[in-house]
C-alpha cells in the first residue's frame, strides 16, 4: 500500500487508502484492508503530481465514451486520431479498456510491444507524429482474458498516466470502455487537476442505445466533463449500387446469386445507376435518434456516420479511412465532424498561435 497505491485484494469500487473515505465507506465492508485503511494518515495521492508533469505537455485531452458497447466508439477514437495526425498534429491514443482492447488491431499494431527508457514508457508509433499506448501491447496471448477487479484496473490507468512518455502533443485522445464506471471515475479523478477538454459520446441511432448515452451525458455533468458532442454512428447502411450483392429467393428459401446479371442490365439499361449510392435505416430512429436527445438534453449534436463497409473493414485492417478513396461514404462525414470539432473549440487557431 506503498504511496497510496490501492491494494491487489482490495474490494471493487475502492475510494483509495488516501480518501478521507477509507475504511469507512460501504465499499470498504469486508476488505481485508478496511482497518489498515481507517487508521493510515490521509492526504493527497503524490501520484497525481507526477501525472500532472507528464501531462503539463498535452494540450488538449479529450475522452471518447459510449453508453452502450459494439456502437464504433474505438473505429471512432482511431480514426479522429488518423485524422489529427495527418492534418500535421502530434497525436497519442490512449486505449483504458482493459477488459476489451481493440485499438491496437484498429491501428495494425498487433504484435507490437512496449519498450522502456530512462524517460518512462515509450508508446507504440503508427507514425512518427500518432503514438498509442494500450494493454493490448502486453498481453503474451492475444486471446487472454483481462480478469480484473477496479483496483487493479485503475493502477494501470494511473501507470499509463505518469510512467508514458509521449513528449510534446497536441493532442490526447483516452478511448474508454463502455458504461460509467471504475476507468471513467479513475480517468476524470487522474485528468481533472490537469484539465479535460472535453468528452465526445458515441451512440446508434436506436432507444436501446440512447437509453445509455443519456446515463453517459449525466455522467459527464455530474463529474464536471465538457460534452464536446454526440456522434451518431451507423446511422443508415450506404454503400455504392455496385457493391451490393443481388439474389433472388427461391421456393425453398434458397438464395441465388443474380449479382452480375443485375449489374449487366444497368450498364446496358441504365449506366446512370451504377455511380448511386443506396441506403437503408437497419436501427430504428423513429424516436428522433441522436438528434433528438441532444435537443432534449442540451449538448451538441456533431453528425451521423453511415454504417459503412469500407470503413468496417479500414478497422479491421488497421489502417486510416481517409489514406485513399475506398471509403468515400463515411471518410467525407468524419473529416467534415472532425472539422466541426476544431472550428466549435478553436483548436486549430490557438494550436497555430502556439506554434509561431
Amino acid at each position: 500500500m506503498e504511496n497510496g497505491e490501492i491494494p491487489e485484494n482490495a474490494n471493487e469500487h475502492c475510494p483509495g487508502p488516501r480518501s478521507d473515505s477509507a475504511g469507512k465507506s460501504d465499499s470498504c465492508q469486508g476488505c481485508p484492508n478496511q482497518q489498515v485503511c481507517a487508521t493510515a494518515p490521509k492526504g493527497p495521492d503524490p501520484d497525481l503530481v507526477a501525472i500532472a508533469e507528464r501531462m503539463a505537455t498535452v494540450k488538449h485531452k479529450i475522452l471518447v465514451l459510449s453508453g452502450k458497447g459494439g456502437v464504433g466508439k474505438s473505429t471512432f477514437s482511431a480514426q479522429l486520431s488518423y485524422a489529427l495526425a495527418a492534418m500535421d498534429f502530434q497525436v497519442g491514443l490512449m486505449d483504458i479498456d482493459i477488459c476489451g482492447p481493440s485499438i491496437p488491431k484498429m491501428l495494425g499494431l498487433e504484435g507490437q510491444e512496449i519498450h522502456q527508457s530512462n524517460l518512462g514508457w515509450s508508446p507504440v508509433y503508427v507514425e512518427s507524429n500518432l503514438g498509442v499506448m494500450s494493454i493490448g501491447f502486453m498481453l503474451p496471448n492475444p486471446d487472454e482474458a483481462v480478469i480484473w477487479r477496479g483496483p487493479r484496473k485503475n493502477g494501470l490507468i494511473k501507470q499509463f498516466l505518469k510512467d508514458v512518455y509521449w513528449g510534446e502533443l497536441d493532442f490526447l485522445v483516452v478511448d474508454a470502455p463502455p458504461g460509467t464506471s471504475d476507468e471513467h471515475i479513475s480517468i476524470v479523478q487522474y485528468l481533472q487537476a490537469t484539465g479535460i477538454d472535453g468528452a465526445i459520446i458515441v451512440t446508434t441511432p436506436q432507444q436501446v442505445s440512447l437509453i445509455d448515452v443519456r446515463k453517459e451525458v449525466s455522467f459527464c455533468k455530474k463529474v464536471g466533463v465538457e460534452v464536446l458532442g454526440v456522434v451518431e454512428n451507423m446511422s443508415g447502411l450506404c454503400q455504392r449500387l455496385t457493391d451490393f450483392r443481388f439474389t433472388k429467393l427461391t421456393e425453398n428459401g434458397e438464395q441465388n446469386d443474380i449479382t452480375e446479371r443485375v449489374l449487366g442490365y444497368m450498364r446496358e439499361k441504365a449506366p446512370e445507376m451504377l455511380d448511386l449510392i443506396a441506403c437503408s435505416e437497419v436501427f430504428d430512429s423513429s424516436g428522433g435518434g441522436a438528434t433528438q436527445m441532444c435537443q432534449e438534453m442540451g449538448v451538441p449534436f456533431l453528425g451521423k456516420v453511415p454504417l459503412d463497409p469500407q470503413l468496417c473493414k479500414a478497422a479491421e485492417e488497421g489502417r486510416s479511412c481517409f489514406a485513399d478513396q475506398k471509403c468515400g461514404v463515411s471518410a467525407p462525414v468524419l473529416k467534415s465532424i472532425i472539422e466541426k470539432l476544431l472550428v466549435m473549440n478553436q483548436w486549430r487557431e490557438e494550436l497555430q498561435q502556439i506554434g509561431e
